[in-house]
């Protein structure tokens, strides 16, 4: 049989793989409220008239004035979906973003503003806690790195893993309910938003994957700092119960 791995070693292999998932979490939380891709898709607009000399199929071209007032302006026929173009947008909890009509570059707008004035005050919330899961995520790294480094005892040490497996904790109770709300109001925008913004179709983007994986994590991390507590509070009774059975065998049959 293989020996079993020294209780001080597995502890660190434990407290180092807390400590490896919760900043993962932080990392990917960070990515992800800073990034504009929570949400992609298309936006269905009429196309605008041509100017100068641009061609191609992103405008309507007509003819210049010529002849009598009836042929002044000469439209040509397009019908159906030729009379619009679909444009790629992207929006996340800061800004929302879209491509321009032949021209490079996109044109941003806050997404706040673009959110209904009954849905702001729950937009604003999920920002807040968006932040608060920031914080104890960075709470949690900073705890578990000193429990891993800085710690003079073996009390000491589990008093900190039972302070960062509370603070992991409540960082993904509040992960999960601040992108939940976003899921909300999003919604809710692409339903009562402003006429000039309500996109034809979308689905989630890579930034939302992101941070619920950062909430995956975070929560394995709280997992893993709580199994690693408890197991070492299991490890504790043990000895004290051996030591406790040592003495009463002591106690009964001195040494002469």
């Amino acid at each position: 049989k293989m020996p079993a791995p020294a209780p001080e070693a597995d502890g660190r292999h434990r407290a180092s793989a807390a400590f490896s998932l919760s900043f993962l979490s932080l990392v990917f939380s960070i990515t992800a409220f800073s990034s504009s891709y929570w949400c992609e898709g298309t936006r269905k607009v009429a196309k605008p008239f041509c100017k100068g000399d641009s061609k191609g199929e992103l405008c309507i071209r007509f003819n210049s004035p010529e002849g009598n007032s009836s042929q002044a302006v000469q439209y040509i026929w397009e019908t159906g979906d030729d009379k619009f173009v679909e444009k790629k947008f992207h929006a996340g909890i800061w800004y929302s973003c879209e491509e321009m009509i032949n021209e490079d570059g996109e044109k941003c707008r806050s997404f706040i503003s673009l959110t209904p004035a009954s849905d702001r005050g729950v937009l604003w919330l999920s920002i807040v806690a968006e932040l608060l899961y920031v914080l104890l995520l960075l709470t949690g790294n900073i705890l578990m790195s000193a429990e891993m480094c800085c710690y003079s005892s073996v009390i000491d040490g589990l008093k900190i893993n039972a302070f960062s497996a509370v603070v992991t904790v409540l960082a993904g109770l509040l992960g999960m309910v601040a992108h939940m709300m976003y899921t909300t109001v999003f919604q809710m925008t692409v339903n009562l938003g402003p006429e000039d913004w309500r996109p034809h179709t979308w689905d989630y983007g890579w930034s939302y994957g992101l941070a619920w994986t950062s909430f995956a994590c975070c929560m394995a991390a709280a997992v893993t700092t709580i199994n690693k507590y408890t197991k070492t509070i299991l490890e504790f009774k043990h000895k004290r119960k051996k030591l406790e059975r040592s003495f009463r065998i002591q106690y009964k049959f001195p040494d002469h």
